[in-house]
């Protein structure tokens, strides 16, 4: 992918802007791919991944002593490149487990 940044020349301030490439990569690209392009078509890997993926994001704590309030450990998970990727294969699994066998989605949400 070739992105185009606008850079001034700082010696003439009458000169054009010049158009100069930066190339930037993505290096989770293919495990992206590789998790948006898994196939949900077994009961039991489903349920594999609804148990293994939390609905919620588990790491937001409060830490408090006596009950105040000392500090806060944000989720975490936003910071997780590959967050949404992960959550929509579980999204793609309770899908497949509520097409499949409906009773037990209940136990995943």
């Amino acid at each position: 992918m070739i992105i185009f940044s606008r850079r001034p020349s700082l010696k003439n301030p009458n000169q054009q802007l010049r158009f100069l490439p930066t190339i930037s990569f993505d290096l989770l690209q293919p495990l992206r791919q590789w998790l948006n392009g898994l196939e949900i078509c077994d009961p039991d890997r489903a349920r594999l991944i609804c148990q293994l993926v939390p609905a919620q994001c588990p790491f937001a704590q409060e830490i408090s002593f006596a009950g105040l309030i000392h500090f806060k450990i944000p989720p975490l998970c936003k910071l997780n490149p590959l967050y949404e990727e992960v959550i929509y294969l579980r999204f793609r699994a309770l899908c497949y487990l509520a097409e499949k066998c409906p009773s037990e989605v209940c136990r995943y949400c």
